[in-house]
């Protein structure tokens, strides 16, 4: 984990998450899919005028009133206390009654005008029993689990419940903190707020997006027969285009709003930009080349380790550029001690001497360090460091008491000459071209290896065990990773890797079966079959290093 001395931004301690429960109330309509929402209150202390499920707190008598309930075999206490509390928010805020007689019998309108909407919480399973109703929370199920976004002032960790709408019922809404209920297709309502007049918050929004693509209430509740939420996020802000964006752990820019802003401020931007460094951290500068394309995202991503006391080491200086090599010498004040090339690709390590000689003019000369190009490696990735480093060998700066380890790790693979750096005391992993953020990096033999690189990926995670490493600061895209045993931490994010490499591997083994005469732009056409045919000239390359992996294995 990052020192807290280096973290860019004062600590803030998030507000305290509050539990609380809503529930998606579904029916079958004319058109498909439909789901119940109401408009809260304009003077709501938590999304004010938002169209939102039904639900609230969970109050300590839901929690008591498990024998009020049915229950299913397999539904936990929690679960059970959760859908308990969704069921009377439901019947509090519209009217909804999700409970049955003892003959199986759903609760009618005579049932929920003999019921006192506004009596004590406690007295909501007292009053159903004393009616021979029980709370039918076999009925309900976990859709997802959110936790209110770290910035906000209100939080809350609650699960989206999911329930089928009792057929005979109409809902009511109070008045008070629910208006307006509307049943509304799911892909209609995210079209009505990208409009204008529909507004819904960001954990709405995503809910709808996946349940968009049901078309039934029975295929839902199927695929929630496991009781495990679909996911599980806590979102986090940045600032893109001037404006806010949230983003889940899957999305790209999550794990560098992690790592910038660990305490959830909205302080960090998420803007491409190549005319200024991007503080990571106190001792961590990115500086993006004005080199967009297919290959290089939104350019290639130079680092600066260190600070104005220790000094500083230049990661991948780039293409030579002039304007971006002198961004970097001034970014580190001139004080430069190393420059190190991950791999001697030409958007990665033809910046190193003009970057040297721009040092050397002010008094100072920093030695290249990487590997030496191989033969294999083609003609404009030519690369010869002024001395080679060792695998596990270590560049230190220190200064005033501080210090900055940089380890070497050998990782062949999208090159023979390849290597990542661990910042050892701050559990960052600077991964070249080894690993990117939103695309999988080109296997080009002969110097490009798919063995290699797998076998590279198992080193990485090793030292991600070894180094505790939370984040992945790649060549390419934002900063890859979540804190340490959250689902996406950068373990995660190379076990993901790995595992889709493999399966496209399959599925190039499965084409190679089935058309064992067909000729490479045969198999490219079937086996990248989901990329886009203008990308496939990049991935025959890939496929070619797929191909002489498996016909080395068999």
């Amino acid at each position: 984990m990052a020192r807290s001395t280096q973290l860019p931004h004062p600590h803030k301690e998030p507000a305290r998450v509050l539990p609380a429960a809503t529930v998606l109330l579904l029916r079958d309509g004319p058109e498909g899919l439909e789901v119940l929402m109401t408009r809260r209150s304009m003077t709501a202390s938590f999304a004010p005028g938002a169209y939102v499920f039904p639900g609230g707190g969970i109050d300590v008598a839901d929690a008591q009133a498990h024998g009020h309930a049915k229950r299913r075999a397999t539904q936990s206490d929690l679960h059970l206390t959760q859908a308990i509390a969704a069921i009377r928010e439901s019947f509090e805020e519209l009217g909804i009654l999700l409970a049955r007689h003892a003959n199986g019998q759903m609760a009618n309108t005579s049932d929920i005008a003999a019921l006192d909407r506004d009596a004590v919480q406690g007295d909501f399973a007292q009053q159903c029993a004393a009616r021979g109703l029980t709370l039918a929370a076999d009925e309900v199920f976990v859709l997802a689990h959110w936790i209110t976004d770290r910035d906000l002032p209100r939080r809350f960790d609650v699960p989206f419940l999911v329930a089928r709408m009792p057929d005979a019922q109409t809902p009511v809404a109070d008045e008070k903190e629910q208006f307006e209920p509307v049943w509304v297709r799911p892909a209609d309502a995210l079209a009505r707020h990208a409009e204008g007049n529909f507004f819904i918050i960001y954990p709405t929004i995503k809910t709808l997006e996946r349940l968009q693509s049901y078309t039934t209430v029975d295929s839902v509740l199927a695929d929630c027969a496991t009781e495990q939420p679909w996911f599980t996020s806590c979102p986090r802000a940045g600032w893109l285009g001037g404006k806010e964006a949230r983003y889940m752990e899957h999305e790209g820019p999550f794990g560098e709003l992690a790592l910038t802003c660990p305490d959830g401020q909205m302080l960090h931007h998420l803007d491409w930009v190549t005319d200024q460094p991007v503080l990571l951290l106190k001792n961590v500068q990115r500086l993006t080349a004005a080199n967009p394309g297919v290959m290089t995202g939104p350019g290639t991503n130079s680092y600066l380790v260190g600070d104005p006391d220790t000094g500083y080491a230049a990661i991948d200086p780039g293409p030579a550029d002039t304007e971006h090599l002198d961004r970097l010498w001034r970014a580190a004040g001139g004080n430069i001690r190393y420059i190190v090339c991950t791999h001697s690709h030409p958007d990665h390590s033809p910046g190193a001497a003009p970057l040297q000689a721009m040092c050397t003019q002010h008094g100072h000369t920093p030695p290249v360090l990487g590997l030496a190009s191989h033969p294999s490696a083609r003609a404009a990735s030519a690369f010869t460091p002024d001395r080679e480093v060792g695998d596990g060998e270590c560049l230190v700066l220190q200064g005033n008491g501080v210090v900055h380890t940089l380890r070497i790790i050998h990782t062949p693979g999208h090159a023979a000459n390849h290597l990542c750096l661990v910042l050892e005391e701050d559990g960052l992993l600077f991964s070249g071209d080894h690993v990117l953020n939103g695309s999988t990096t080109v296997i080009d033999p002969p110097d490009g290896n798919m063995n290699d690189y797998l076998n590279s990926l198992d080193k990485l995670l090793a030292a991600c065990e070894q180094d505790r490493i939370d984040f992945i600061l790649p060549a390419h895209g934002y900063v890859l990773g979540n804190l340490w045993d959250e689902p996406h931490d950068a373990r995660a994010c190379i076990n993901h890797l790995k595992a889709h490499r493999l399966k496209r591997e399959a599925k190039i083994l499965k084409v190679m079966q089935q058309h064992a005469e067909g000729s490479m732009d045969d198999w490219v056409k079937q086996a990248y079959d989901d990329v886009p045919p203008r990308l496939w000239p990049v991935a025959m390359r890939s496929l070619l290093a797929h191909v002489e992996r498996i016909r080395s294995l068999a």
